[in-house]
C-alpha cells in the first residue's frame, strides 16, 4: 500500500484507527461506505504532512501552498475569511502522429498561425462542489495551453504543453475539465495533470481524440482518475456525468461521421450488396428471423434495390466505429503492414491464375514446402512468365523475396510430418488452435438432437465393432463408466447447411463426429469417424464410418477422413467459437458499457481494458472478412452460408451462462466439482493444456475481480441500487442480444457474486478465451494439410467413377480435395495478419499507465498483486511445457503449448494474451 500511495503522490497523509482515506480526493472507508470527505486548508510542514480532523468539524476550505495561506493570513482579518485567487499548473500530454499527409501538415501549421491571434485550445478546471449561490458546480476561470504555435514541430511522439488555471481557496476539490478546440485539427489527448494543491498531484486520464468545436460545438469533459459510484458522485459531477453520458448515446438518428464519439446498436444488415447482384445478396442477421447479437449502428442509409440492406462502404473507405475506438497508429501501421504482406503473398497467385486461366491445383507436396523455402516464384514456375509482366513486378520479386515468402508454421517446424500423425490429431484437439469442442461421450452411440423428420434417423452408424478393438481391452461400457471416450461433434451443426454446401462450386463437405480414446499415457487416439450426408431417402447411404488404417487403401481413406474433420474443425473454430463467441458477443457488452457507465464508474475503469480496439476490429470484419464474396466466405467450406452458420450456432448453443470457462468445461463433461481441489474442479483428462493453464488464468481473474467488486461493493444492495450498472446489463441483455433477452439461463444481477461471474466471464473472453483461438491460426493453419479450411472433393467408395483415380494416385487426389494453390495462399495471408500481435499490444497484467489508471490506492496496490500473479502463472506454464510427463505438450518434435502464456513480443509468436479483442 505504501509503495501505490508514494507513486500516487499521497504519502503525506497520515492513517490512524485503521481509517483508510483516498489521499487524493479525500475519501473515508466507514461503515463500509465511502463518505465524501472536505479538503482542510492547513499550513503545510517541512515534511509536506497534512493532519486530518474529524470530517464534521472541517471548514470547507481548499488545500493551497503554505506561501498562499500565508499571503491570505496577511490580507485577511482571522474574524473574517475571503476567498483569494490563486494559480494552479496544468501539464497537457498530447500524442503526435508521426506521419501526416500533406493536408494533415497544411492544417497543422494554419492552426499555429491562429492559435497566435487567439483561436487556442481553452480549459475550465470545474470543482466537486456546488457554488451556494448558483447551486451550479464551481469553475476556474478559462485557461489556454501555452506555447501551441512554438511546438508545432516539435517531432517527439508526445509533446507536453501547460496551462494555468486561477481558482478560489474555496474552490474544493477539482474533479472534471472541459476542452474546447478552437482549432481546425483534431489532437489526441492522452493526459492531463494538475500540480501545486497540497494534497499531491491531480490525474486526468483522457486518451481521446479532441475534435474542433466547428465541427463538435460541444466542450470535451474529462474526469479525474477518482472512481465514484454514481449515488456518491459529488454535487458539483452530477450533471456532467449524465451529460457526458448523453453525448455519448446520441440520438439514435442520422449518418455518423468518422469524428463522432457515438455508440448505438443495430443488426447485422451490411454484409451484402444486393446492388451488385442477386449472388451478393445476404440475409439479415438480427431479429426473430435469424437471432444474433447486435452491431455498432453506422447510420448509413439503404441500399438502392433492398431497403432493409444497409448500403456498404468497400475497402480502402473507412467504416464508422466511434473515433476513440479506431486503431491507434502504431496498431493501424502493424496492420496495414499486414494486409500489405497479405497482397504480396499472393501478387504471384493471382497472376498466374490469370494468365493461365484456371485456378491451378497443389501437385505436390513439395508445392507446399516452396511457399515458406523457395518463395512463390519458382515453385509456380513463373520466372519466364514474369518477364512478360511489368517491371514493377519482377523488380518486386528481386527486391522483396522475404515478403513474397511466407514463414514455416510452427506446427511444421520441428517435425514436419507430425500432422500426420494420428496422435497429433489427437493432441491439437487438447491443445490446438481449437481445443474448445471435445466433450466427454457420456452414451454409445452418440444421438443427434434434429428433427428426424426433416433430417432423417437420429441414430449415428457408429457401433460397437468399430472401435472395440481400439480400446486397450476394455469393452464399450468400461471405456464409458471410467471416463476414457471422447468426442468431437460436428453432425448437427454442419448437416442442416449440407445440401447447400455441396451445391457450391469447389465446395464438399460432410457432417462429421470423431470418437477418442484416451490411453494410459493421458494422450488422445481417433477410434473412429463418422461421416454423414443429407438423408434424401429411406434407402440412401447417407452415413459412413471410418476406422484407423490396415493398409495402404485404407491409410489414404483415413487421411482424408480425417481431413475432413479438420475442415469442419477449421470452420467452428472460426465461424462459431472465435468470431461468435469472442468478437460479435461481447460487442453489445461494450457498446452499453460506453452508453450506460460513466467514465467515473469503477466497473467502467475495470473493464475500460478490456474493450480496446474490439469495436474497430469487427467492423474491419463486417467490411472484409465476412461479408458477402469476403475472406471468409472464400477460404471456409461453408462458403456463402458462413455467416448462416454462425448464426444458427447463435440460436442453438450460445448461452453467456456457460460460457465462464469452469461451467465451459462442466458443460463439455470435460470436468467435475470437486471442491478438494485448487480450482473446485477436477479434469477428466489431466493433461489438457488449455484447460490446466485456462484455470490458473481464470483463478486470477477471479479473484482480482473479487477484490475489485468487494471495495466499492461491500454489501448486495449496493449492486441492486447502482442505476448505471443495472442499466447497462439490462441494455447488454435486452437490446445488445435482444432475440435470446427471454432465456431463462441469463444470470441476475443482484448480489455481489453474480457481479464477480459476470465479469469475470467477459474478461476471460476478451483475454484469454480469445487469445487461445486466435494467436495460433497461422502457427497451426498455415500448413494448409494440417488444417484445410475448406474440401473441395468427398471421399470416393468403390462404386464411384473417381475411385479408379484415386487408387491410381492417391496422393494427386488427396491434394486436389485440399484448397487450391489461390485459396491455400489467400488463407495463410489471412490468418498470418490474424495471428499477429502489434507493437501497441497491452498484455493481461499490465495497463496504460498502471499506477495512476485509479485514484483509489488500495486498488493500485491490488492490481500490483494480480499482475505478479499473471508473472507467476507465466513461470508456471514454462515449467509444464518442459515436463515429460505431460506429452501434450512436451516431447520429440511437440510444440509447446504457449497460447495462454500471457506476455509476448510482436509478431505471429503463438502465444500471448492481450487484454482485449484486438485482432
Amino acid at each position: 500500500m505504501a509503495v501505490a500511495k508514494e507513486m500516487m503522490g499521497c504519502s503525506s497523509f497520515v492513517s490512524s484507527s485503521k481509517v483508510f482515506l483516498n489521499s487524493t480526493y479525500g475519501f473515508q472507508q466507514k461503515q463500509n461506505r465511502f463518505l465524501f470527505v472536505k479538503p482542510v486548508w492547513v499550513p503545510m510542514e517541512q515534511k509536506r504532512r497534512v493532519h486530518l480532523r474529524k470530517a464534521a468539524k472541517v471548514p470547507v476550505v481548499a488545500a493551497i501552498s503554505e506561501d498562499l495561506i500565508k499571503a491570505e493570513a496577511k490580507a485577511v482579518p482571522a474574524q473574517k475569511e475571503k476567498a483569494v485567487e490563486f494559480k494552479v499548473t496544468a501539464t497537457i500530454t498530447i500524442r503526435n502522429k508521426n506521419k501526416e499527409d500533406f493536408k494533415e501538415t497544411l492544417v497543422k501549421h494554419f492552426d499555429a498561425f491562429t492559435d497566435m491571434i487567439g483561436r487556442n485550445v481553452v480549459l475550465e478546471l470545474i470543482s466537486t462542489e456546488e457554488d451556494p449561490k448558483t447551486m451550479a458546480p464551481k469553475r476556474s476561470k478559462e485557461a489556454v495551453l501555452k506555447d501551441w504555435s512554438k511546438k508545432a514541430n516539435v517531432k517527439a511522439e508526445k509533446v507536453y504543453y501547460t496551462a494555468e488555471f486561477t481558482v478560489g481557496s474555496n474552490f474544493g476539490v477539482p474533479g472534471a475539465i472541459t476542452v474546447t478546440n478552437k482549432h481546425q485539427k483534431e489532437f489526441f489527448l492522452e493526459s492531463i495533470t494538475i500540480e501545486d494543491f497540497a494534497y499531491g498531484p491531480l490525474h486526468f486520464p483522457c486518451n481521446s481524440w479532441v475534435q474542433s468545436n466547428k465541427h463538435h460545438p460541444r466542450k470535451r469533459i474529462f474526469f479525474t482518475n477518482q472512481p465514484y459510484l454514481p449515488d456518491q458522485t459529488p454535487k458539483g459531477l452530477r450533471a456532467l456525468r449524465e451529460k457526458e453520458l448523453d453525448d455519448l448515446r446520441g440520438n439514435g438518428k442520422g449518418v455518423r461521421k468518422l469524428s463522432d464519439r457515438v455508440y448505438d446498436f443495430d443488426v447485422y444488415n451490411d454484409l451484402g450488396n444486393p446492388d451488385k447482384g442477386i449472388d451478393y445478396a445476404r440475409p439479415m442477421l438480427g431479429g426473430e428471423k435469424v437471432p444474433y447479437p447486435r452491431r455498432c449502428r453506422t447510420g448509413r442509409g439503404p441500399s438502392e434495390t433492398d431497403m432493409e440492406a444497409e448500403s456498404r462502404v468497400e475497402k480502402p473507405l473507412p467504416i464508422y466505429v466511434p473515433r476513440d475506438e479506431q486503431f491507434e497508429e502504431s496498431k493501424q501501421n502493424a496492420f496495414s503492414a499486414g494486409r500489405l504482406r497479405a497482397v504480396l503473398h499472393n501478387l504471384l497467385p493471382q497472376l498466374k491464375a490469370s494468365i493461365s486461366a484456371h485456378n491451378r491445383d497443389l501437385n505436390s507436396f513439395s508445392d507446399i514446402d516452396g511457399l515458406y523455402k523457395e518463395g512463390l516464384l519458382l515453385k509456380l514456375g513463373f520466372h519466364e512468365t514474369v518477364k512478360k509482366l511489368p517491371k514493377m513486378v519482377s523488380k518486386l520479386q528481386e527486391s522483396s523475396e522475404g515478403l513474397l515468402k511466407y514463414e514455416t508454421p510452427k506446427v511444421v517446424s520441428k517435425d514436419k510430418f507430425a500432422w500426420l500423425r494420428d496422435d497429433e490429431f489427437g493432441r491439437q484437439a487438447l491443445a490446438g488452435v481449437n481445443p474448445v469442442n471435445i466433450e466427454r461421450l457420456a452414451s454409445f452411440p452418440p444421438v443427434s438432437m434434429l428433427d428426424p423428420e426433416i433430417y432423417g434417423p437420429q441414430e449415428s452408424a457408429l457401433k460397437e465393432e468399430h472401435i472395440a478393438g481400439q480400446l486397450n481391452g476394455m469393452t464399450v461400457q468400461q471405456a464409458l463408466d471410467e471416463n476414457k471416450l471422447f468426442m468431437v461433434d460436428y453432425h448437427d451443426i454442419y448437416l442442416p447447411f449440407l445440401d447447400r454446401i455441396n451445391a457450391l462450386d469447389g465446395r464438399k463437405s460432410y457432417a462429421t463426429r470423431t470418437i477418442f480414446f484416451l490411453t494410459p499415457s493421458g494422450t488422445l487416439k481417433p477410434v473412429a469417424i463418422e461421416l454423414s450426408l443429407p438423408h434424401t431417402s429411406p434407402n440412401s447411404r447417407s452415413k459412413r464410418v471410418v476406422t484407423p488404417p490396415v493398409d495402404a487403401t485404407t491409410n489414404w481413406i483415413w487421411q482424408l477422413a480425417k481431413a475432413h474433420v479438420c475442415s469442419n474443425d477449421a470452420g467452428v473454430h472460426q465461424l462459431v467459437n472465435h468470431w461468435l463467441r469472442t468478437h460479435a458477443c461481447m460487442e453489445p457488452f461494450i457498446l452499453a458499457a460506453h452508453r450506460q457507465l460513466s467514465a467515473m464508474h469503477p466497473i467502467f475503469k475495470l473493464l475500460d481494458p478490456h474493450m480496446r480496439y474490439t469495436l474497430e476490429i469487427n467492423a474491419l470484419a463486417r467490411q472484409s472478412l465476412i461479408c458477402a464474396d469476403g475472406v471468409i466466405e472464400n477460404c471456409f467450406t461453408p462458403g456463402r452460408y458462413c455467416m448462416e452458420m454462425s448464426a444458427a450456432a447463435y440460436r442453438s448453443h450460445w448461452r453467456f451462462d456457460k460460457e465462464g470457462l469452469p461451467a465451459d468445461l462442466i458443460r463439455r463433461g470435460i470436468a467435475v466439482p470437486d471442491p478438494t481441489q485448487p480450482h473446485g474442479l477436477k479434469l477428466l483428462i489431466e493433461d489438457y493444456p488449455y484447460a490446466s493453464d485456462g484455470l490458473l488464468i481464470w483463478n486470477a481473474l477471479e479473484n482480482w475481480v473479487r477484490t475489485y467488486v468487494n471495495r466499492y461493493y461491500p454489501n448486495s444492495s449496493l449492486v441492486c441500487n447502482d442505476r448505471e450498472l443495472q442499466q447497462w446489463y439490462h441494455e447488454s441483455v435486452h437490446v445488445g442480444h435482444a432475440d435470446l433477452s427471454k432465456e431463462s439461463w441469463w444470470p441476475s444481477l443482484k448480489t455481489t457474486d453474480d457481479l464477480v461471474s459476470i465479469l469475470t466471464t467477459l474478461i476471460w473472453l476478451a483475454s484469454a478465451q480469445h487469445a487461445a483461438l486466435n494467436f495460433g491460426q497461422y502457427p497451426y493453419g498455415g500448413y494448409v494439410p494440417n488444417r484445410p479450411p475448406l474440401m473441395r472433393r468427398l471421399i470416393p467408395d468403390e462404386n464411384d467413377l473417381e475411385y479408379a483415380n484415386f487408387l491410381a494416385d492417391p496422393q494427386k487426389y488427396f491434394l486436389s480435395a485440399l484448397p487450391s494453390l489461390l485459396q491455400a495462399t489467400k488463407f495463410m495471408a489471412v490468418v498470418d495478419t490474424l495471428s499477429t500481435h502489434s507493437p501497441d499490444e497491452e498484455y493481461l497484467g499490465e495497463r496504460q499507465h498502471p499506477s495512476i489508471w485509479s485514484g483509489d490506492a488500495e486498488i493500485i496496490e491490488a492490481f500490483y498483486g494480480f499482475s505478479a500473479e499473471i508473472r507467476r502463472i507465466e513461470k508456471e506454464i514454462e515449467k509444464r511445457n518442459a515436463d515429460p510427463n505431460l506429452k501434450n505438450r512436451c516431447g520429440a518434435g511437440v510444440l509447446p503449448y504457449e497460447l495462454l502464456a500471457p506476455s509476448s513480443g510482436p509478431g505471429v509468436t503463438c502465444r500471448g494474451v492481450p487484454n482485449s479483442v484486438s485482432i
